[in-house]
């Protein structure tokens, strides 16, 4: 009866795999990254997985939606590892994370309601050097901001530097947020022609309204995953 036990737990990479749509090379590589804890060898060398590897891997599975591959990653190794209290501080960094892309968000938001529908016509007086160093990021970032239509600064006739407006600031603080919200150059883009063009909200709140969907999915994804991680741990003991 006992050796029955035994056998009905012991697992084929093949029966790993079929449940969860992957392939027998996942799991193998899952194994060799540390997402799931080494397999037994049979006396022939082929690989035995128990009950204890599926649960790793249903754990992954689920945390990779939350906090990403790569972190997923991180916090199987370093439960499968032993250092368990490293895996939660990979988590609070997630969980930072979103609060910190929720902040930047709500950042968008109000960077947006204090949009002036008409943007002032006189020229300012700003550098790209000093706009870089205000809002954190290199010259070059902003001159590439410009050749994909983000902000559009003048040039100064008699030296040929690059001068911007109050309206180019507001363009380039509103692609440094958007940014930080995970979108792209070519998503960005439109979306500022259309607030210049509109002079408004309007056109960003399916932007924005996407953008809070992604964060309340992440968010529930990362308790889902919390949940199959603690059971993972449980089976550990």
């Amino acid at each position: 009866m006992r050796r029955n036990l035994q056998d009905a737990d012991r697992l084929r990479p093949v029966d790993l795999a079929r449940g969860h749509g992957l392939s027998t090379q996942a799991i193998r590589n899952y194994e060799e990254a540390g997402i799931l804890p080494a397999a037994v060898r049979t006396p022939h060398g082929y690989r035995t997985y128990t009950s204890l590897h599926a649960g790793a891997l249903r754990a992954f599975l689920a945390l990779v939606p939350g906090h990403g591959h790569r972190t997923a990653t991180s916090i199987m190794r370093a439960v499968n590892q032993g250092a368990v209290d490293e895996a939660f501080r990979l988590i609070d960094e997630s969980h930072a994370q979103l609060l910190d892309d929720r902040r930047t968000l709500q950042a968008v938001e109000s960077a947006l309601s204090d949009l002036d529908p008409t943007p002032p016509s006189e020229p300012g007086h700003t550098f790209i050097g000093p706009l870089a160093q205000k809002l954190g990021l290199r010259p070059a970032t902003l001159r590439k901001w410009e050749r994909a239509g983000l902000v559009r600064p003048r040039r100064d006739p008699l030296t040929g530097y690059r001068v911007y407006d109050e309206s180019d600031v507001r363009d380039a603080r509103l692609a440094h947020q958007l940014r930080r919200g995970g979108y792209l150059l070519e998503q960005i883009a439109p979306l500022i022609a259309q607030v210049r063009a509109a002079g408004g909200l309007e056109p960003l709140e399916a932007a924005l309204g996407d953008w809070h969907s992604r964060l309340s999915a992440r968010g529930r994804a990362m308790l889902t995953g919390a949940a199959e991680l603690e059971a993972y741990l449980r089976k550990r003991g």
